[in-house]
Formats: structure tokens, C-alpha cells, sequence
């Protein structure tokens, strides 16, 4: 028996009433956050404006200059703001966000979602923390900065060990039970990624030898377990202090807040020359005994690092003392010790990072400050983010929400 012939002509489509041909079912798409790594020089802005509105929120990226570092990282106007340095802020009142990205150092990590796409997932009710979680993929942990003091029994309690030995290599880490490398927070197979301030992927194993040897009181060392190190080489993300955990590191800032007396606040700020890169520093001087600055736990010595949560070593000092008038009967100052400012200009990294957690707690204790006007005051003739933070409207008090629209220059 012959069959009758099927043929196929694509300008009238398929006419044989038994081919039925179904679409695959689409796959559950849901928005992608984008990761945008940013880097800038010493005193130098990393382009972007940060914007909410009166409810607070959304978080949205405004103003991203040319060729600033945040338009290298691929930031774009409108995006909105999910994670700084690995940390949600979607709920976080927005100057504690202003300074994250204040804080952060040079090294600055963003995850961003398109305004469309953050939009769309507002619409429809979905967790935007668990999105920017699920961004990372499974076995996603972060670094940990630890510092380890040797003990006189056993040293540091912890054995590395190259995988390729006699040249650059991996290096993983073993402790010992209870001993100092645990106590600050290292695991056995942790892989070790930095050491006092040197990437370990730069070190052979006798330089690293000859590193710690030469570290006769303790080391600042940053690792991270297996599975973490292989989310971030998937997300191709580098592993830096910035985005790391830490609690024991020995040295702390402290934030003082003042309230003016009669007298004044009582004490004097010197522009001197200190022994470091920075060569100039602002120094808290002449600490009058009884006074409000004196109550707030400032030592004659203390370099001064912020004014109202805004970084200040790279500004001018007319400035900086600008802006402590600009603040009124009240300011919230950020110091720290010489020591402890060696201790973080040996190990890379700011002083302010980790202050956060201490800056909320001196907060609760002391009570509110309420900067009237932190404004960085630009040079004569530069654009308003040409190396300059501000805030483009008077801000309400710290860890309040804005009653309009508020943008800060980053």
C-alpha cells in the first residue's frame, strides 16, 4: 500500500493535521544581579551617586561620571543597590550604607540589579536577598581575616602546606586543636590567601617561610575554605579583605561623640608629619582634663580618620576643620591610635573596614549626634565629584530615616 506524500512548504506552514509541534516550557527566569568590582587611587572618588528617596528606599545608582572607576566596573545609572562587600543592605538605613562604601577602603564590591529587573521583582513579591544569595551559587562562604598571636608552647598553632612545592602555589592550612590559629578563627583545610599584607599567590614557599619567621609576635593571615575560594573564582571575583569577616584583629578605631560646652570641646587639631606614606595626618592634640572630649575617650596623640562617618586623612586640613565648625554644637569624631594606624598601613588595608559593629555600639551608649552638613569641600574650580564627597542636601541625623530625597557622592 502506498502512502500518501507529506511536503512541507514553508510558506504555507504545516498543513498535516497530525504533526503537533508545542514550544518547550519556558525556564523559570528570574533576574540576574550583576557584580561590579571597583578600585580607585588614594583620594580619589569612585564616581557614582547613591540616591533614595523619602520612604528610604530604593537604593539607586545615579550621576556615574566617565571614566570614573565605577564605569569601568560596568556600574550604570539607575541600577539599584543590593550588597556592599557581600553584605545585604536592602533594609539598612541608608547612612550606614553611605558608610560601608565610605569605609570600605580602595577596594569596593557592588551587586546591582538593572531598575527594570528590580522593579519587575518587587511586582512579584520576590525575596531580593535570596536573590542576590542565590547569585553566588552553592558553597558560597566568606574570607576570614584573622589575627594570630604566637603562643610560647605552640607558636602559632597552625602548619602551612604548599601544594607545588619549591614555587608559586596554593597553600593550605592545618591547627592544631584549640590553639592560637583556632582561637582566632583559622580551620584545618582552609586555604591561606594573604599573609601581614602580601597575597600568598605572590610567595614561594621559602619567601612565606622566611615571612612568618620574621613575624615573631603574631600574623594577620586571610583565608577561606575550599568551597568558598571555588565560588569566587566561578563568579570571577577577586578575594580581598573588603569583603571578609574579622573580630580579632588587635587595634580598633573609636568614634567620640561631642557635645560643645562653653569652653568648646576642649581639645586641638594639629596637621603634623608622621613616619608613613601618608606624611601628613591630623592629629588630636592638648586634651583638656574634664572636658567633653576628654569624656568621650579621646587620648592627647589620636589620628584623627573621620568626621561625622566621613573619611578625612587625604583631605586638606582647613577643611577638615571646616567641617567640625560646619557640624554645630555637636560632632562625631573617628580616631585611632599611631600604633594601631601602623598596624593597618603595614597590613594594606583602612582602619575604618571593620569599625562598623564598634561605631553602632558607641552609638547605642553615647546616644545621637547629629552632623548638620558633612560636606567635603572641593578645590576651587573641580567638579563636584572630581575627588570630592558630599551631600548634596543637609542630611537628617545619622541612623534616621530622610525625609526627601537624599544623594551622596561616592
Amino acid at each position: 500500500m502506498e502512502f500518501p506524500r507529506f511536503t512541507f512548504n514553508p510558506k504555507e506552514g504545516i498543513d498535516n493535521p497530525a504533526l503537533v509541534i508545542a514550544d518547550d516550557p519556558e525556564p523559570d527566569a528570574r533576574p540576574v544581579p550583576r557584580l561590579c568590582q571597583l578600585k580607585h587611587l588614594e583620594g580619589q572618588s569612585f564616581g557614582f551617586n547613591l540616591s533614595v528617596d523619602q520612604s528610604g528606599r530604593p537604593l539607586e545608582i545615579r550621576d556615574v561620571e566617565p571614566w570614573s572607576p565605577a564605569e569601568h566596573s560596568g556600574l550604570r545609572n539607575g541600577d539599584r543597590l543590593l550588597e556592599v562587600n557581600e553584605e545585604y543592605v536592602g533594609s539598612v538605613d541608608f547612612r550606614r550604607v553611605v558608610r560601608k562604601i565610605w569605609w570600605s577602603g580602595v577596594h569596593l564590591f557592588l551587586l546591582v540589579l538593572r531598575k527594570e529587573d528590580y522593579e519587575q521583582s518587587v511586582s512579584e513579591g520576590l525575596d531580593l536577598q535570596k536573590l542576590a544569595e542565590a547569585s553566588k551559587g552553592d558553597g558560597w562562604s566568606r574570607p576570614r581575616l584573622c589575627h594570630i598571636s604566637r603562643d610560647p608552647d605552640h607558636g602559632l598553632g597552625m602548619t602551612i602546606t604548599s601544594m607545588n612545592a619549591g614555587q608559586q602555589s596554593r597553600f593550605h592550612v592545618s591547627t592544631i586543636s584549640d590553639g592560637p590559629a583556632e582561637r582566632a578563627g583559622v580551620r584545618t583545610g582552609d586555604v591561606l590567601l594573604w599573609i601581614n599584607g602580601v597575597s600568598a599567590s605572590a610567595l614561594t614557599s621559602s619567601a612565606l617561610n622566611r615571612l612568618v619567621r620574621k613575624s615573631v609576635d603574631s600574623v594577620t593571615v586571610l583565608v577561606i575554605d575550599g568551597d568558598g575560594e571555588a565560588c569566587y573564582v566561578r563568579r570571577k571575583m577577586a578575594i580581598l579583605p573588603a569583603v571578609a569577616r574579622s573580630s580579632t584583629l588587635p587595634y580598633n578605631a573609636k568614634s567620640m561623640h561631642l557635645v560643645k560646652r562653653q569652653e568648646g570641646y576642649g581639645f586641638l587639631l594639629r596637621q603634623e608629619r608622621v613616619t608613613s606614606p601618608q606624611k601628613i595626618a591630623h592629629i588630636l592634640r592638648e586634651v583638656d582634663e574634664g572636658s567633653a572630649a576628654e569624656d568621650a575617650g579621646m587620648e592627647d596623640g589620636d589620628l584623627l580618620l573621620a568626621v561625622n562617618g566621613e573619611p578625612v586623612e587625604t583631605m586638606e586640613h582647613d577643611d577638615v576643620v571646616k567641617t567640625i565648625k560646619g557640624s554645630g554644637d555637636r560632632v562625631s569624631l573617628t580616631a585611632i591610635s599611631m600604633e594601631g594606624r601602623e598596624f593597618y598601613r603595614e597590613m594594606r588595608i583602612s582602619p575604618l573596614l571593620f569599625h562598623e559593629e564598634h561605631f553602632l555600639n558607641s552609638i547605642e551608649v553615647q546616644g545621637e549626634t547629629s552632623p548638620r552638613n558633612p560636606t567635603r569641600p572641593g578645590k576651587d574650580g573641580d567638579k563636584q565629584g572630581s575627588g570630592s564627597l558630599s551631600f548634596l542636601e543637609p542630611p537628617e541625623p545619622f541612623f534616621s530615616q530622610p525625609s526627601h530625597k537624599t544623594d551622596v557622592f561616592l
